[in-house]
C-alpha cells in the first residue's frame, strides 16, 4: 500500500503558462535528495534539504521512505513548507529516502506529475526523482507501452521508473536492472532512487544535471544526495564528492558502492548551473558559485566598460556579478532595486492595472538612489526580453538619467532539450536580433553581454567539459528531428 495524501487540486489557471505571466528567465527543471541514515529522522532531514533546493523547483514537492519493503510517500502541488507539516512528515517513517522539487519541462503542471514517481517490482517497490530531461522520449514511451506498462503520467521521469522495473522484473537484481535501463536513456538525467535494500544515485555520461555526495557523521557513517551543496549544508553533512558522469553510486547497510556503467563518459556541464541556476552558496569545483559570478562581473567590467554614476544588479542572481563590475571598474556599487522575497511563485493573477505597472510586485526601485544617475544595471541572462524592458521603464520612471545594461552570460539564442524550460527559438530575443537591436528594443543607452570565451575561460577549468548550447546551438546529446522541430525553427547561431 503506498499512502498519498492530497491537499491541493490538480486544476489550475490555463493563464499561468502564458508568455505575459512566465518569469523572463529559463526555468530550472528541479531538485533532487536522497539519504541512507537508519536511526536518523529520514523524512524530516529529506524536508529540509528540498528546503534548500527550493529555487530549483517551486510547482510541487515530493518525499518517498521506505521502513523495510513498505513505502510511504506523500507529493502535492506547491512549495516544500506548504505541502508538508510535522504531523504529514511523522507519516512517513523509515531508514531511507528521497526527495523531489518540481518544475516541469516534461509533462504539464498537475499533481499526478510530481515526483517522487513509485512503481512496483518484483523486488519491491522503488521510488523514483528525476532532474533534467530525456531526449528520446518518443521512442521510450512507444518501447513501454509496447510492453503493456501502463503510464499513469506524462513525465520522462516516469518512464525511466519503469524502464528500470521492466529490467527488474525480467530476472536482474537492482544494480543490473538500474544499468541496463539507464541505457536505453538518452539525454540529461541526474537521479536518486530509493528501493527497500538502498538508495541510489546516478548521472547521465555527460553529467548535464549536477549531483553531489554527503556523509553524515556517525557509526555508521550515513550517506546524502542531492543536487548541491546547499541541500548537505542546511543538515549538516559534509561535501564528499560529486557523483561522476556515467557514474553509478549504490548505498546499503555496507556502506557506498560505485559503479562506472558508461564506456565513454564525457563530461558537459550546463553552464546556466554556475551563471544561474544553483545557489550562490553551493560549491562547485571547490569554490562557491558566488565566486565564479563575482569574476564574471570582473570580466564583463574589462571587456564592456562604461562611465557611470553606480551600478547594481537584478536581485538576487545578478549581485555578485555587480560587485565583481565594481571593483574592477571602480564604479561604486550600491542597491537600486529592492526585492519582495516572499511574493514566490502565485496562482493568483495580478489585475491589469497591476500588470501595465510593471515589475514592482517584485522589484521596487529607489527612487532617491537613482534620481540623476547614469546607472549600470547587472542581470545573468536576458531571454525574451520582456521583464528587462519593463525594468528599464521603472528606473527611467524612477529618475535615471542613464540606463547602461550589462549581462554576465552571452546571448541565449538557443532552446535546452535536456531540463531547462526555455521557450521556442522564436520566441528567444537574441535570436533574431542583434545587440543593437536587442538595446532599442529595451530601450537603453547601451548594452553588453560577456563574451563566450569569457564565459569558459572564467570557470578555471578546461572549458570542453561544459554543455553550452543555448548559446552556440553545438548540442552534445544528438536532439531527434521530432523534437527539435518542436522548439528549434532558426539557423545555427556561430560564435
Amino acid at each position: 500500500m503506498i499512502p498519498i495524501h492530497s491537499v491541493t487540486s490538480d486544476d489550475l489557471p490555463q493563464q499561468i503558462n502564458s508568455l505575459e505571466n512566465r518569469p523572463d528567465k529559463p526555468e530550472e527543471a528541479c531538485g533532487v535528495f536522497g539519504i541512507y541514515a537508519p536511526g536518523e529522522d529520514v523524512a524530516k532531514l529529506t524536508y529540509f534539504g528540498l528546503y534548500a533546493l527550493q529555487h530549483r523547483g517551486q510547482e510541487s514537492a515530493g518525499i518517498a521512505t521506505f521502513e523495510g519493503t513498505q513505502v510511504h510517500l506523500h507529493k502535492d502541488m506547491g512549495l516544500v513548507s506548504q505541502v508538508f507539516n510535522e504531523t504529514i512528515l511523522a507519516q512517513l517513517p523509515g531508514n531511507l529516502a528521497v526527495g523531489h522539487n518540481r518544475y516541469s519541462t516534461t509533462g504539464s503542471s498537475r499533481k499526478v506529475n510530481a515526483q517522487p514517481a513509485v512503481v512496483e517490482t518484483r523486488l519491491g517497490s522503488l521510488a523514483l526523482a528525476h532532474n533534467g530531461n530525456l531526449v528520446n522520449t518518443v521512442q521510450l514511451r512507444e518501447e513501454l507501452i509496447q510492453s503493456q506498462v501502463n503510464l499513469i503520467t506524462t513525465t520522462d521521469s516516469e518512464m525511466i521508473a519503469y524502464a528500470i522495473a521492466q529490467e527488474v522484473n525480467a530476472g536482474l537484481d537492482w544494480l543490473e536492472g538500474a544499468i541496463r535501463a539507464f541505457h536505453r536513456c538518452e539525454g540529461a538525467f541526474s537521479l536518486v532512487v530509493a528501493t527497500p535494500d538502498g538508495v541510489m544515485g546516478t548521472r547521465d555520461p555527460n553529467g548535464i544535471r549536477p549531483l553531489v555526495i554527503g556523509i553524515l557523521e556517525g557509526n555508521p557513517v550515513r550517506y546524502v544526495l542531492a543536487s548541491e551543496t546547499c541541500g548537505l549544508d542546511i543538515i549538516g553533512a559534509d561535501y564528499l564528492r560529486d557523483v561522476e558522469p556515467g557514474e553509478l553510486v549504490w548505498i546499503t547497510e555496507q556502506g557506498l558502492a560505485s559503479f562506472h556503467w558508461s564506456q565513454q563518459p564525457q563530461r558537459k556541464l550546463c553552464i546556466f548551473e554556475m551563471i544561474y541556476f544553483a545557489r550562490p552558496d553551493s560549491l562547485m569545483h571547490n569554490e562557491s558559485l558566488y565566486s565564479y559570478r563575482m569574476r564574471l562581473g570582473r570580466r564583463i567590467a574589462q571587456e564592456s566598460p562604461v562611465d557611470a554614476d553606480m551600478v547594481f544588479g537584478v536581485p538576487d542572481s545578478g549581485i555578485p556579478a555587480a560587485i565583481g563590475f565594481s571593483q574592477v571598474s571602480g564604479v561604486p556599487y550600491a542597491e537600486g532595486l529592492i526585492k519582495n522575497r516572499y511574493v514566490g511563485r502565485t496562482f493568483i493573477q495580478p489585475t491589469q492595472t497591476m500588470r501595465e505597472s510593471g515589475i514592482k510586485m517584485k522589484l521596487n526601485p529607489l527612487k532617491d538612489v537613482l534620481f540623476g544617475k547614469r546607472v549600470i544595471i547587472v542581470d545573468d541572462s536576458i531571454v525574451r526580453g520582456t521583464t528587462s524592458r519593463k525594468l528599464v521603464k521603472a528606473l527611467r520612471d524612477a529618475g535615471a538619467a542613464e540606463v547602461h545594461m550589462r549581462i554576465s552570460s552571452p546571448p541565449v539564442t538557443h532552446p535546452c532539450f535536456y531540463g531547462i524550460d526555455t521557450d521556442t527559438q522564436d520566441q528567444l530575443i537574441a535570436a533574431t536580433k542583434s545587440v543593437a537591436e536587442i538595446a532599442k528594443q529595451l530601450e537603453v543607452d547601451s548594452l553588453a553581454y560577456l563574451s563566450w570565451e569569457g564565459m569558459l575561460e572564467e570557470t578555471r577549468e578546461d572549458t570542453n567539459s561544459f554543455c553550452s548550447a543555448c548559446f552556440t546551438g553545438d548540442y552534445p546529446v544528438a536532439i531527434p528531428e521530432q523534437v527539435k522541430r518542436s522548439k528549434l525553427i532558426l539557423e545555427k547561431v556561430v560564435v
